[in-house]
């Protein structure tokens, strides 16, 4: 990954030093485990466990046999004399790779985890403090009825948490090792090395393998990852579609010194939004690549090994990176309430349609369709600019006759798509007390807190 896109922690975990060092952890581990039944003196074990990794030595080696895991090893028995003959014993290449591989992924989604329990905690502090925020909910695009930002946020808040939930099962599957000797039949190396050996790393034992560990784990693993940008993607996309100019009901952070465009001084583009839609992208073409890997001939082959080496740390890398960012958007979030509530009101409270035809339908006994007909008529003028919905549902002749002023006065009211938040809050285990509400009408929304901006830079 390069690394405008790699998170300090992620880098590390993926390091040519820290590979090199998880597979010296492996070998090490083998021996152990031999000495542990007597196939290894315990004096030749006492000088293996003082190898050291000369990474230049492993590179001219590995330029000179063709064979990364052949080069350690060579490279390794200079280190340790006689008993370098032990090391490596009953071993094949994919024992010690993919074995390292799993604590690897491991550790990846212990730093990932731990940011996506950041985001949640940001999503749930801005959910809660938007918990009566009213805003225009919208399908196909369009005003539906209104909605709380807050309930949009606690939505987000779901699905994170969920995305969390499959990225811990993804983790179970992959922090699995195996040390099985050739075509997977411990004909070289018993099983209590291999358990000696992911006991020691902190990995489940794989109850079988062909060789190499079976390419499903690491397809539902990257698979987990790209769900989770999928989510982020669709938090990203929200935001974007709310900053658009004839909108302008929220935006992301934008730097005091940031520049929006070179030419234009006045732009403010969603480009923290719109990298992770694009990062996003590139996860998804992972998780395929990953499901490729997935058919190898027989036991096994190499033709999942050159992508892996591509596509695992920058899943991972990648992942983090978009769950760090969205956090930042998050907490930085600037949110126009008396916009939200300019929308609502637009065109004289034209989204309260429903309210309207639900009373002449319950209360005044019309027929459904009569009822939608007239409504639809008089939404029809307002969306045309012949005046204010509201205006025009009070003096209509008919409906005034049918309903009362009072009751359509309620059809106006905004507490029934208020009614019920607090239930879905309790379900999501979210506050349902804070923040204090003012009485409210369909034109006067809670304000909201506006965040304190952050930084931003190009893609």
């Amino acid at each position: 990954m390069i690394p405008r896109y790699a998170p300090q922690q992620i880098a590390k975990i993926f390091s040519d030093s820290s590979r090199l060092q998880r597979w010296l952890d492996v070998e090490l581990l083998a021996c152990e485990g031999w000495a542990e039944i007597g196939r290894i003196p315990v004096e030749a074990l006492s000088t293996l466990q003082g190898a050291t990794i000369d990474a230049e030595r492993i590179a001219e080696l590995e330029a000179e046999q063709g064979h990364d895991i052949a080069a350690f090893v060579a490279a390794v028995q200079e280190t340790v004399g006689d008993a370098g003959r032990y090391f490596h014993l009953g071993l094949t290449s994919s024992d010690v790779v993919d074995t390292a591989l799993a604590t690897q992924l491991r550790d990846a989604a212990g730093v990932i985890d731990a940011d996506v329990d950041s985001l949640v905690g940001a999503l749930i502090e801005q959910a809660e403090r938007h918990r009566l925020t009213v805003m225009m909910g919208r399908t196909h695009g369009v005003h539906a009825e209104p909605l709380t930002l807050g309930v949009k946020l606690a939505n987000f808040v779901d699905e994170v948490r969920r995305s969390r939930e499959r990225l811990a099962a993804a983790t179970a599957e992959i922090a699995v090792g195996q040390i099985t000797g050739a075509v997977g039949t411990h004909a070289s190396v018993p099983p209590e090395v291999e358990e000696h050996v992911c006991q020691g790393l902190h990995l489940t034992t794989a109850p079988v393998a062909t060789q190499v560990l079976a390419r499903d784990r690491h397809a539902s693993f990257i698979t987990a990852l790209a769900l989770l940008g999928a989510v982020l993607e669709r938090l990203a996309t929200t935001i974007r579609l709310l900053q658009i100019t004839e909108v302008d009901e929220a935006e992301e952070p934008f730097g005091q010194r940031q520049k929006g465009s070179s030419a234009m001084p006045h732009k403010r583009n969603p480009i923290l939004c719109e990298r992770i839609c694009g990062l996003a992208r590139v996860l998804r073409g992972y998780a395929m690549t990953a499901m490729e890997d997935v058919a190898l001939w027989h036991e096994r082959d190499i033709s999942h090994s050159s992508a892996e080496r591509v596509i695992l740390p920058d899943a991972c890398a990648l992942s983090d990176y978009i769950v760090r960012l969205s956090t930042r958007i998050v907490e930085g979030l600037r949110v126009k309430s008396e916009h939200m509530a300019a929308n609502v009101e637009l065109h004289g409270g034209v989204v309260f349609s429903q309210q309207v035809l639900t009373a002449l339908i319950v209360e005044a006994e019309w027929p459904r369709e009569r009822a939608y007909r007239a409504v639809q008529a008089l939404a029809a003028r307002a969306r045309d600019d012949e005046g204010s919905f509201r205006d025009l549902v009070s003096v209509d002749a008919d409906i005034s006759a049918a309903l009362s002023e009072q009751t359509i006065a309620h059809c106006f009211d905004v507490e029934p798509y208020l009614a019920h938040i607090d239930e879905t809050y309790r379900r999501l285990g979210l506050s349902t007390t804070t923040p204090q509400r003012a009485e409210l009408d369909a034109s006067t929304p809670v304000l909201a807190v506006e965040a304190g901006l952050a930084g931003g830079r190009m893609s």
